[in-house]
């Protein structure tokens, strides 16, 4: 079996300290996940929903609760391994917090995660779509997509050295989103060792059109949508004053990547993997 992992896994998992979330100054971390455990074990069960019943974006994997798909690498990470059955069906996996997170007025809020992706070529990656985001809660008592709000804080599709921040909020065509393709930047990203993305929304202003969004690469920001970008005060709210929760997940297939080809490969090569999740406020 072809077990591509962090250099922290490949140390006997005894001997591995856990890899916490950084400190940022003039921050306190509201919620963290390091990712302990055995190898092999689920995430945390009080912590993450394993998700097995998700059917969006004309994707051709089933999410699994086996950890043939996601688990615990035992170094301290989170794997989320794409696998495909000699019949051709394709699997993998997802998880989504349980928790919800409100961004605190006046204050600033940043959800962050360090990654790295398979090391597989390119060219054994079409139709693969690992994402690290958030959705507004709301999704969870009834409102409908766009209008719950999405800040997708990575994605990238098809291996290509590119990541994309988007937001996706409003109605489902058109608005401010620009529905269904979303509000957002792209940037070049590397395609080997670790690094962090992620999100910062800042209310420090009382006036919600000078608030903003923007999106991080390793601490560098590549995007960023102010309230008066999106103008109009209830979708703004929708997106920096509502909870949120967190998703990470391996998609295979679907309206954006398009299906895998026969070129396509499984596993480890294939995988997303995540040392650490944090949600910070000022």
């Amino acid at each position: 079996m072809r077990f591509q992992q962090s250099l922290l896994a490949c140390v006997a998992p005894g001997l591995v300290a856990a890899i916490t979330p950084p400190s940022i100054d003039g921050m306190s971390i509201v919620f963290s996940e390091d990712f302990e455990g055995a190898a092999g074990s689920s995430p945390k069960g009080d912590v993450w929903n394993i998700m097995d019943a998700i059917n969006t974006n004309n994707e051709v994997q089933t999410y699994t609760t086996s950890n043939q798909n996601v688990q615990i690498s035992g170094g301290g990470t989170v794997q989320f391994v794409p696998r495909k059955s000699p019949a051709g069906l394709w699997t993998s996996g997802r998880i989504e917090s349980k928790g919800s997170w409100t961004p605190a007025p006046g204050k600033v809020t940043k959800i962050q995660a360090n990654i790295l992706l398979g090391s597989n070529p390119v060219i054994n990656k079409q139709g693969l779509w690992p994402a690290f985001w958030a959705l507004g809660d709301a999704m969870r008592h009834g409102t409908q997509w766009p209008a719950a709000g999405e800040i997708d804080i990575m994605e990238q599709v098809n291996g290509l050295p590119t990541g994309f921040g988007t937001l996706h909020c409003g109605t489902s065509t058109g608005g401010p989103c620009n529905e269904p393709i979303g509000r957002g930047q792209s940037v070049a990203m590397p395609l080997d060792g670790f690094h962090t993305w992620g999100v910062t929304i800042d209310r420090t202003n009382d006036d919600w059109r000078a608030q903003s969004i923007s999106w991080q690469l390793d601490g560098n920001t590549f995007s960023t949508i102010t309230g008066a970008d999106i103008n109009d005060a209830p979708i703004w709210s929708s997106l920096a004053h509502s909870p949120l929760y967190v998703i990470l997940n391996v998609a295979v297939g679907g309206d954006w990547p398009g299906a895998p080809n026969a070129l396509t490969e499984d596993g480890y090569g294939s995988m997303m993997e995540v040392q650490w999740v944090a949600i910070y406020s000022s």
